[in-house]
């Protein structure tokens, strides 16, 4: 996946970057204009994601669920995002937009996909695998500061 945004960059002289963590969980929220929901866009999951129980075991078009407030499409379910951030422990400091930097081990990703159950779909649900890891569930979405 870095490799490709190296090349996207270099393609188009622009730069091009996973979220970090906080951004993610910022834009799924609904920013500013969040209502405060348990899932991107709404506390009813089967308005806004493709998971496990609605999902036929596959990946769907983007868009075709309702978006969140700011007009975000599949910030839940579809597939699980790929965030800039390695994992760790939330601390009880104070802190605007933390990162804590990427490794060979644990890399965050967010959202939960259609393969996943319920609970991980919520904005809150923090996942981590290996950042070598290949898996059909698990996608990404630039930021383009």
């Amino acid at each position: 996946m870095q490799e490709f945004i190296i090349k996207l960059n270099e393609a188009t002289g622009k730069n091009y970057r996973l979220p970090t963590e906080a951004e993610w969980e910022y834009a799924a929220r609904g920013g500013n204009q969040s209502q405060g929901y348990k899932y991107s866009g709404s506390n009813d999951i089967f308005e806004v994601a493709w998971w496990y129980a609605n999902s036929g075991k596959k990946t769907h078009p983007v868009g075709t669920k309702k978006p969140n407030e700011l007009d975000i499409y599949d910030m839940c379910g579809n597939v699980s995002e790929w965030c800039g951030d390695g994992y760790a422990n939330y601390t009880d400091e104070p802190r605007t937009n933390p990162y804590v930097p990427a490794g060979v081990y644990n890399c965050i990703h967010r959202g939960g996909g259609w393969s996943t159950f319920l609970a991980h779909c919520r904005v809150s649900y923090r996942q981590y695998t290996m950042p070598t890891s290949r898996l059909n569930y698990i996608g990404f979405r630039l930021v383009h500061p």
